[in-house]
């Protein structure tokens, strides 16, 4: 007979997820009735409370970094630093959200039936988001304000090399909140980095709607694989930039410059580059005096014959997203190589083609399959503030309910409001 979870003795950690998650579902309950003034005032005040815990936070988050310095690459503590900009950056991204448009209670649809019932699909809350990262703590101050700014309670389990960043944040969330008359339990943060931790949240349906991993693929494979909670995936940022043979090759080389090199450890970096034979001899050379020698390219045979300063790339090479400067480089023979190649060894978060022909463009972005695509522009745009949407809680790869930068709107779901006047159905 199987055993039954209510037999065992509760853990620690599973006690823990509890008591947060009961919190969570009262708060997202009081949510539902908050006005949009409310939790606008919430997102301001959270972010001044940010701007007054400046010096607070980065002497938090030093201690981060010296717990981790010498063990991790620098594209990691990248991530993981915070800087008077970047907790300025947060800010701002939080008042950015106020001024956007509330995503609750939008009518999605209305119509009326033949028997005279009138039927409105509207926006409502998710309800509670467990929140799983790794590294960044400004995952925290956006999944936050996302979350809040379209009703939701959220309990964030940031990596625990950021534990000391991620519960300064959360202070500042959590006044902001009172500031506005609203649950200050809405956004909370597990108080453990017993890993056991995370398998009680991934399992705590009865009080998690929905859990959204954002890191590496170690974490998002974990959670697909032991939630019993809804996931909304954020896998790795296998980023492809196409040259094709139709390219403007100086507007590709500055691009891809970008697409790679702008912050190498985020997952809209470019991390493989596909040539067409007819420019190879041209472009790689071109693009090596762009990339050398603060990133390592590694080629296939044709790619290192074009430029000496690549080295022979493995066959893992074209399956990496490496978070740091390295690049991959192949040469393939044509669009149709191109798209297939790009198919086979994208991760399928964002791909991007630079070409002045738009038939070839058109084809790319039909035939590809992945959630962002882009034409003539870096693979560093794949991001919610670039898209509007003022910040993100992620980049979703999969096709159900939420794809590509997941903000506001992906952070509701719906129900459907029946009115009638008397019908009774025969």
């Amino acid at each position: 007979m199987q055993e039954t979870r209510s037999l065992d003795p509760m853990s620690e950690s599973a006690s823990h997820i509890a008591e947060l998650g009961q919190r969570a579902r009262i708060a997202a309950r009081k949510l539902l009735t908050a006005t949009t003034e409310q939790k606008n005032r919430a997102l301001i005040e959270a972010a001044s409370a940010l701007r007054k815990a400046t010096p607070a936070l980065l002497e938090a988050n030093a201690k981060d970094v010296a717990s981790i310095e010498g063990e991790k690459p620098d594209s990691f503590i990248d991530r993981l630093r915070l800087t008077e900009d970047r907790v300025e950056g947060m800010a701002q991204a939080l008042e950015q959200i106020a001024e956007l448009p509330d995503p609750v209670g939008r009518t999605l649809a209305s119509f009326e039936r033949p028997n005279g019932l009138k039927i409105d699909r509207v926006a409502v809350p998710i309800g509670v988001i467990g929140m799983i990262y790794e590294s960044r703590p400004n995952v925290g101050a956006d999944a936050s304000a996302l979350c809040l700014k379209s009703g939701n309670a959220v309990i964030l389990r940031g990596g625990s090399e950021s534990r000391h960043s991620t519960r300064e944040i959360v202070a500042c969330m959590r006044a902001g909140l009172t500031a506005a008359g609203l649950p200050e339990d809405a956004v909370q943060a597990v108080g453990t980095t017993d890993r056991d931790a995370v398998a009680e949240l991934l399992k705590a349906d009865e009080y998690l709607d929905l859990v959204i991993p954002r890191g590496g693929r170690g974490l998002v494979e974990l959670v697909r694989d032991q939630a019993s909670v809804p996931t909304l995936l954020h896998l790795d940022g296998n980023c492809h930039s196409y040259v094709h043979e139709a390219a403007d090759l100086d507007k590709a080389v500055t691009v891809i410059a970008n697409a790679k090199m702008r912050r190498t450890g985020i997952c809209g970096a470019t991390e493989s580059i596909v040539v067409d034979r007819a420019v190879a001899g041209e472009f790689i050379p071109k693009l090596a005096d762009a990339l050398t020698p603060d990133c390592e390219m590694r080629g296939d045979a044709e790619a290192v014959a074009a430029d000496s300063r690549l080295v022979p790339a493995t066959e893992e090479d074209w399956d990496t997203e490496y978070l740091d400067p390295i690049a991959s480089v192949k040469v393939v023979d044509g669009l149709d190589e191109g798209i297939a190649w790009v198919d086979a060894h994208s991760s399928h978060h964002t791909d991007a083609i630079m070409t002045e022909d738009e038939d070839a463009a058109r084809r790319f972005m039909t035939e590809l399959d992945s959630a962002i695509l882009m034409h003539n522009a870096s693979t560093q745009f794949a991001d919610g503030g670039e898209f509007g949407m003022g910040a993100e809680i992620g980049i979703a790869t999969g096709k159900m309910h939420a794809r590509g930068p997941v903000g506001l709107e992906q952070l509701t779901s719906f129900k459907y409001l029946v009115h009638g006047n008397g019908q009774a159905r025969p």
